[in-house]
């Protein structure tokens, strides 16, 4: 219950604070320490961030920090983006699942610890944004990953939100927020279908806890949110991100691994194999000789 408390506080502050990085938290705590599985980890992890997300885009709501063009040309392709990744994850092998989703982990990291350039001053003027496509096309990218290794892709939505919506940074957090929430909603229901058709299921007293917990987590990291360095915040959790995606890689790697590995006979069986055989060598030829 402990894990479940700190894990899922942890996620909510991470969602406040800067709109990303919750189910980077979220599926190896239900793995490794929850004890779940992959799959059903993926689909809670979901569950629980787009709950999360709904509420912590409230009060982003309120206050008018959310781009609603920028919800419409990234999230609605994001969601077909989702769409494929549940798709293939339901393909793909948990532990492939696992090791990717430890370099998705990776690179979050390294996009976190890129400074970033003069952004919160930025004239609001359509002409001044890429094109619609490609954000819609990085739109689809964070959703494929959002549904093969059941992150929220915040950490990919933020960043383009900025550079291609040249949103500033605050208004980008909470446009990241609403996007999470459909894309998780999406990838969801495609799990479900999976899990139904394999006789699995989630365990919603799991992702209740953690979204209850989770919403006032994001609460608390809403009000930080105002008062830290933005860029100071990024970069300690970056270097979480960073150990965390080397857990996941180095653990599922190597039981892949080792999976993949020819089993070995064990010396004592060649040994009697081959003294068996021996024996009826030996008494074939002296059949023979009689």
């Amino acid at each position: 219950m402990v894990y479940i408390l700190t894990g899922s506080l942890l996620i909510g502050l991470t969602l406040g604070l800067l709109g990303a990085g919750g189910s980077a938290i979220t599926v190896p705590v239900l793995i490794y320490l929850v004890g779940h599985g992959t799959k059903e980890s993926i689909a809670e992890s979901m569950a629980i961030v787009g709950l999360i997300a709904i509420a912590a885009a409230v009060p982003y709501a309120s206050s008018k920090q959310i781009d609603w063009r920028s919800v419409l040309f990234f999230g609605l392709p994001g969601m077909l983006g989702t769409l494929v990744g549940a798709w293939l994850g339901g393909l793909a092998a948990e532990t492939i699942q696992l090791v990717v989703f430890g370099g998705v982990l990776l690179a979050a990291a390294l996009i976190m610890l890129r400074k970033p350039g003069n952004t919160e001053v930025i004239n609001d003027s359509s002409s001044q944004r890429s094109p619609a496509w490609k954000i819609g096309l990085e739109g689809i990218l964070a959703g494929i990953l959002t549904g093969f290794v059941g992150v929220g892709g915040g950490f990919l939505i933020v960043p383009a939100l900025v550079i291609l919506g040249k949103l500033p940074m605050r208004l980008a957090i909470g446009t990241s927020l609403v996007i999470i929430a459909f894309q998780a909603a999406v990838g969801f229901t495609k799990y479900e279908f999976y899990l139904e058709a394999n006789n699995l299921s989630v365990d919603w007293q799991t992702i209740l806890i953690f979204a209850v917990i989770g919403i006032v987590g994001s609460i608390i990291g809403r009000q930080i949110n105002t008062r830290l360095n933005q860029q100071k915040l990024k970069s300690i959790f970056a270097g979480f991100l960073l150990l965390l995606g080397g857990f996941v890689i180095v653990h599922e790697g190597g039981k892949y691994l080792h999976a993949a590995a020819p089993a070995s006979t064990p010396p004592g069986i060649v040994h009697s194999n081959h003294i068996q055989t021996k024996s009826l060598i030996s008494v074939h030829i002296n059949k023979g000789e009689k």
